[in-house]
């Protein structure tokens, strides 16, 4: 019998699986890898226990590994090859010959009721024919493609780490940069402020001076004037008076036409142009993927119209799940359209108005917009169903999803909401343009 046992190694990063192991070893508790399959004992060796077994069954067929084509399959690829892809729990047993596929029991009960052309797996074998010769080799050429699409990602995820760093010191460049602008405008700001303040400054000191220098001379005469009183001296009399009345005049004309003149204090108005630009920017620029070449190696059509639609179709959205399903935005007939992975339509639902675009919301849920309204709508068991909807206060055309965030166009305007429908921020509206 072909039995497999799984070997922890001692390793932490990976396993040892021996796909077939020796029976006598294993019938003393030892799991040692068969090195030769006994097709008349119907049992594995290792190199150890295949001397004796030849040396009293010396005409036996034996194989060894470079001839593992004759050896059967082991219990663990027999359980693979038989468990259902959807259902891990169940084996397949039926299939179904509407849409190709392999079914259990679960997939029957759920998604092939309606089916006409249902039968055991045991019985369509028996009207079958299979060249494995031929399915190996299609498989290996797959595999080798995918081995070469591997490599190529493999290569591009280094290629974008490199591209990643560069970019993270083009952005900082640029901030630094923008600091050093900033700093040559803030020494600039600075420089006109330190003149105004020295200018301001040399005429309140000129104004002090200006006082100092009156109020002494003042201040003399005072002295003078004092000095001169009932000394009969009319000729100094007559001169001081002169100059007392030449130097009043002096100081109240310099009282009424200078002091005023002088600002006390010093205003900034900040340039709110530079802060209002910079607040509308989502960053120091925009990340954009770069596409080295693209090519289209393969076009198909596949037939998406169902018995109920009215009109001539009209495809207006698609999103693809990560289930492999494909849902399509039928705009003329009102229609969202359940492709499974063969593109067959296998569920479909009617919508209010005529659906314009969808986006992925969860491994299971697109949000569609039609007219003023955006509808969630999800899949269950195979089927479209219709969930909650809100409606806005303008069209809504384009739709996006991320991270949490819906990012909706109106033709004109692009806007940023909440999955419940509540405006964050309108990002952009090109008032003039025409409608996209």
């Amino acid at each position: 019998m072909a039995t497999s046992v799984h070997v922890d190694s001692g390793n932490s990063g990976s396993d040892l699986v021996k796909d077939y192991v020796c029976g006598g070893c294993e019938s003393r508790t030892i799991y040692e890898s068969a090195d030769y399959f006994c097709a008349t004992c119907t049992k594995f060796f290792c190199r150890k226990c295949i001397d004796p077994h030849d040396q009293i069954y010396a005409n036996h067929s034996k194989y060894g590994r470079g001839e593992k084509n004759k050896w059967p399959l082991t219990k663990t690829m027999e359980d693979l090859l038989l468990k259902c892809d959807v259902h891990k729990d169940e084996k397949l047993k039926m299939f179904c010959q509407d849409h190709s596929q392999l079914c259990c029991t679960d997939c029957v009960l759920l998604n092939h009721r309606q089916c006409t052309k249902m039968t055991l797996i045991s019985e369509s074998v028996k009207t079958k024919s299979f060249d494995m010769q031929q399915v190996s080799s299609n498989l290996q050429t797959i595999v080798d493609k995918l081995h070469k699409v591997k490599s190529k990602q493999e290569g591009r995820i280094q290629s974008i780490e490199v591209s990643c760093r560069e970019k993270l010191h083009e952005i900082r460049d640029l901030k630094k940069k923008l600091n050093a602008t900033l700093d040559e405008l803030e020494n600039i700001t600075l420089k006109e402020l330190d003149e105004i303040r020295t200018s301001l400054q040399i005429c309140l000191k000129k104004d002090i001076d200006n006082c100092s220098r009156l109020k002494d001379d003042l201040q003399t005469l005072s002295e003078a004037v004092n000095s001169l009183c009932d000394k009969s001296r009319k000729d100094l009399e007559f001169i001081v008076s002169r100059k007392c009345l030449d130097k009043i005049q002096e100081s109240e004309s310099y009282l009424k036409e200078n002091p005023a003149k002088v600002p006390s204090s010093i205003i900034f108005r900040a340039n709110t142009d530079i802060e209002q630009y910079l607040s509308k920017q989502f960053g120091l620029g925009r990340i954009l993927e770069s596409m080295q070449s693209l090519t289209v190696t393969r076009k198909s059509e596949y037939i998406v119209k169902i018995q109920s639609d009215r009109v001539d179709l009209q495809i207006t959205g698609i999103c693809s799940l990560p289930s492999g399903q494909v849902i399509v935005a039928d705009f003329n007939n009102n229609k969202l359209k359940l492709l499974d992975q063969h593109y067959k339509v296998s569920s479909h639902c009617d919508v209010s108005y005529s659906p314009r675009s969808i986006c992925q919301i969860t491994s299971s849920e697109v949000a569609v917009t039609m007219d003023k309204d955006v509808q969630f709508i999800s899949v269950s068991n195979g089927k479209l169903v219709n969930g909650r909807k809100f409606s806005l206060q303008h069209n809504v055309n384009g739709i996006a999803h991320h991270r949490g965030a819906l990012y909706i166009t109106s033709g004109t305007a692009l806007y940023h909401y909440t999955l419940t429908g509540s405006l964050v921020k309108k990002l952009y509206e090109d008032a003039g343009g025409d409608v996209q």
